[in-house]
């Protein structure tokens, strides 16, 4: 693939619009070269969060969309890429997402700093952090009895699977609200930089949860696990380190035990056996004591 020059002005959503407009298959290749350029240099710079919506739309792994969108003929991406244009507004998240670039011949002047919360669905922007707040508030209390994922976090946390995980944020996502969207309105209502999960703000919302930080949540919630009972001393280093993984992402389950540094030591299986076939009920528990006031016993 020759190397292209990227213009950092032009944002994913102005490329992908562009390829409405744009019949030429020429011209068509060209966007898609600068559309896999970006996404190269983007998908370094991706969060937790970004990433596992975008492959949750994607429906494949943030390096396959590369390789679909180089593999693909011109047509073929190009549909590919309009039919999922939330991915575009997702990359763009950062540098602005997909406000118009506003040309102006007078001399710049700097004279206030505002911060954007999105655009609601009647086109109307969020001026004020309350405006998105209450607009996620609203999406949530609306929605919570009938997205399956939104059912799961309010009503039944110990059973959230990591595909109903993906699910939440995707739907987050269509609706316009992102963890990084709602800690900065949170900020900036409160004044609290609170480092709460998006299940965190869910939970807030729908239940009225207090929002505290995650690795607050986190620690809480093992330190009930470990006072809940006697275990053995390879029992209380395995849930330490369960603990510690579990700060680094919002669930642990059977399958974050068979990668990495988990499975070079035996995996869930080995694991499983330490807590004598009970570590589901464990990891049950743990989530459980993770989202709830008091901890149930395992």
């Amino acid at each position: 693939m020759k190397p292209v020059a990227v213009n950092p002005k032009i944002s994913f959503g102005q490329l992908v619009d562009e390829l409405v407009c744009v019949t030429d298959t020429s011209a068509v290749e060209e966007i898609l070269d600068q559309i896999v350029a970006k996404l190269q240099r983007k998908k370094r710079h991706l969060s937790t969060d970004q990433q596992e919506t975008i492959e949750g739309l994607a429906d494949m792994p943030v390096d396959e969309v590369v390789d679909h969108l180089r593999q693909s003929s011109p047509a073929d991406a190009a549909h590919w890429l309009q039919e999922r244009k939330q991915i575009a507004e997702i990359l763009d998240q950062r540098d602005g997402g997909r406000k118009p670039v506003l040309v102006s011949y007078h001399a710049d002047e700097l004279r206030r700093v505002e911060q954007g919360y999105g655009v609601a669905e009647d086109g109307t922007e969020y001026g004020k952090p309350e405006d998105y707040l209450e607009s996620f508030e609203a999406f949530i209390q609306d929605n919570q009895n009938t997205i399956p994922a939104l059912i799961v976090v309010t009503q039944r946390p110990r059973d959230l699977t990591r595909q109903q995980l993906k699910d939440l944020r995707i739907e987050l996502s269509k609706a316009g609200y992102s963890e990084m969207m709602l800690k900065a309105a949170w900020r900036d209502k409160t004044n609290e930089e609170i480092a709460a999960s998006i299940i965190g703000y869910v939970r807030q919302a729908a239940l009225g949860d207090p929002l505290v930080s995650y690795g607050e949540r986190v620690q809480q919630a093992m330190k009930k696990i470990l006072t809940s009972q006697k275990w053995t001393a390879p029992q209380r280093k395995w849930l330490e380190r369960i603990g510690k993984q579990l700060e680094k992402e919002y669930l642990v389950d059977k399958e974050t035990l068979n990668q990495g540094a988990f499975k070079t030591q035996g995996g869930f299986q080995r694991i499983n056996k330490v807590f004598q076939g009970k570590l589901e009920q464990v990891l049950s528990a743990i989530n459980e004591s993770l989202w709830s006031a008091e901890s149930k016993s395992i």
